[in-house]
């Protein structure tokens, strides 16, 4: 695999042509490796620091483009809830299937709004306060990545955080290791090898901003992660 530039394949979880069971039993699988491999964590992190001069009172809206099973936006919730925090939590996802699973795996009782779209055909009404998203970007062609940009910094009324992988030869083989040895859905392993080689370098991350006229803060995160991020 050539890691000198981004790769354009494409993952198969991506299908639509994609077996229902498979697709559950894939998202299980992701749901394991975001526990292993500390995904949630850069974001937990970004929102401690966001709302750390709001009023502890205030309600505060969180949107997650890119949603999934949902696994972002439930640790959220649990974040939340440990701070007294009241929060506004949704999710919107292309994959027709994602509300479905999302919804079937948070507990009843957990306001949580699951949404199916396209999130360049999404204007939020009321704009949330913060938008957030995790390994979704490197989906993207840089064209798309730079109109997401442009879309984070018109939605967004007080931040916006981007978390995503770094494109290296250590995180590629890893991952495929580190699935390997977990029995990992065949997919899942296939899948997180391909992200990693669609994933980012500092460099690209400062083009992009750049190429969509729009500031941010990129910092490197555990687990061979870049996020990219603006508060208001």
């Amino acid at each position: 695999m050539d890691l000198s530039r981004r790769s354009e394949l494409q993952e198969i979880m991506d299908d639509p042509a994609l077996p229902r069971a498979e697709y559950e039993r894939c998202l299980h699988d992701l749901a394991a490796v975001n526990r292993v491999t500390l995904t949630h964590r850069p974001t937990l992190r970004w929102l401690e620091r966001a709302t750390r001069g709001l009023p502890a009172d205030r309600a505060v809206s969180i949107l997650d483009v890119a949603c999934g099973g949902g696994d972002l936006l439930r640790a959220i919730h649990r974040w939340a809830a440990r701070r007294g925090r009241t929060v506004r939590l949704e999710g919107i996802d292309l994959n027709p299937r994602s509300a479905a699973a999302a919804a079937a795996r948070t507990p009843a009782g957990w306001d949580i709004r699951w949404r199916t779209g396209d999130v360049f055909d999404h204007m939020p009404d009321p704009a949330p306060d913060f938008i957030v998203t995790s390994q979704f970007t490197h989906h993207l062609a840089d064209a798309d990545i730079v109109r997401f940009l442009r879309w984070l910094e018109r939605h967004a009324t007080k931040g916006w955080l981007i978390v995503d992988l770094h494109r290296a030869a250590f995180a590629y083989r890893g991952f495929g290791l580190l699935a390997t040895v977990a029995r990992w859905h065949p997919i899942v392993r296939s899948d997180g090898m391909i992200s990693v080689a669609r994933g980012f370098r500092r460099a690209e991350w400062e083009r992009l901003l750049a190429e969509a006229e729009v500031r941010g803060e990129i910092a490197w995160q555990l687990g061979f992660r870049w996020s990219v991020s603006r508060l208001k």
